[in-house]
């Protein structure tokens, strides 16, 4: 492997994404394995929030990579990617070929129930969150993932609970499960417990649009609940 893409690797797995670039900016693509550059260049411009410019890279890296885990790993970012930036039909499809391949794993299968989630299909989101259960019983993830949309739906309060409170208690500081335990007390009437867990929510994730949409929410549902008792 070319010495510059040697030092760049390092630099990556260091967390030093920007020093991986700058040692990759002057690399003659011709001169050494471009699928090589392909990667690093995608994975560091992925780290650092430079989407457009990542897929490009990963893409060639997954259309002409023979090497198959460093294909799955691509696929994943590009999921991640392309679910990050609302184009979940195209999450999807990247995670159904992981899949497909034989690449089935927890975060496959709860990247796809949240895939679906998002595009309308509860009975799909239940089905793959489900799936991501059954690999993993206590995955954090998936157990956040299904109690959110039981909870969303309608379809099992105890359950979603149930779900939120376990994904919370692996990771009690984590945004994402507080927001989703609050919703799931929101919708079970718990409204005290709401209040609390949303509020520290926010405190953690002030920014975070879900969050500040269940905020809204719960203030009016909570002025109406106070209005007729």
């Amino acid at each position: 492997m070319d010495e510059r893409l040697v030092r760049a690797t390092r630099a990556y797995r260091l967390g030093d994404f920007k020093a991986c670039l700058s040692i990759l900016d002057d690399v003659d693509s011709t001169l050494v394995n471009h699928l090589d550059l392909a990667y690093l260049l995608g994975l560091s411009h992925s780290r650092l929030g430079n989407w457009d410019t990542a897929l490009l890279y990963l893409e060639q890296v997954v259309t002409g990579s023979d090497e198959f885990l460093r294909s799955c790993q691509c696929r994943l970012v590009l999921a991640f990617i392309y679910s990050r930036t609302g184009r979940n039909k195209l999450a999807e499809y990247e995670l159904k070929q992981l899949s497909s391949s034989g690449y089935e794993s927890v975060l496959v299968c709860s990247g796809l129930g949240y895939s679906a989630w998002a595009q309308g299909r509860t009975d799909d989101a239940i089905e793959w969150y489900g799936k991501a259960l059954e690999l993993e019983a206590g995955n954090a993830n998936a157990l956040n993932g299904l109690g959110y949309v039981l909870a969303s739906s309608g379809r099992d309060l105890v359950r979603a609970l149930d779900y939120c409170r376990r994904a919370l208690a692996s990771s009690p500081e984590n945004p994402a499960y507080l927001d989703s335990l609050g919703w799931a007390c929101f919708k079970a009437g718990r409204i005290s417990e709401a209040r609390e867990m949303i509020a520290a929510a926010l405190q953690r994730a002030p920014g975070e649009s879900e969050i500040l949409k269940h905020a809204r929410a719960l203030a009016g549902g909570a002025a109406a609940a106070d209005a007729h008792p």
